[in-house]
């Protein structure tokens, strides 16, 4: 039986593209969702000092990311996503050097 494993995304806006961003964020689980790809787990959305936005989601299992990418709804908002911000690592947020790194809830 798969697992489900757990991500987190992280979309960094170019300036002036904040609202725009949030926006695909919060169309993106429902449509992970529609697609079957994502578990029933409530996903968390937070922000970083950077603005960087932290969607934590549930996959529901390893391979679901890759099957992701043969939805074309789902790849109509990585596209957009890619076009109005960058997708930083984990490690370049200022608050993963602390111990229990604290974030803003959106």
């Amino acid at each position: 039986m798969a697992k489900p494993a757990i991500v987190f995304a992280l979309y960094k806006p170019h300036a002036g593209k904040e609202t725009e961003l949030l926006s695909l964020v919060q169309r993106h689980y429902p449509t992970l969702r529609k697609c079957e790809l994502v578990t029933g787990r409530v996903p968390i959305v937070s922000r970083s000092a950077n603005g960087t936005i932290i969607e934590v989601f549930e996959w529901i299992d390893g391979a679901a990311h890759k099957k992701a990418h043969e939805h074309p709804e789902i790849a109509a908002i990585w596209e957009r996503m890619d076009v109005i911000g960058t997708m930083p690592k984990l490690g370049s947020l200022p608050e993963c050097a602390e111990t229990f790194p604290h974030f803003e809830p959106v």
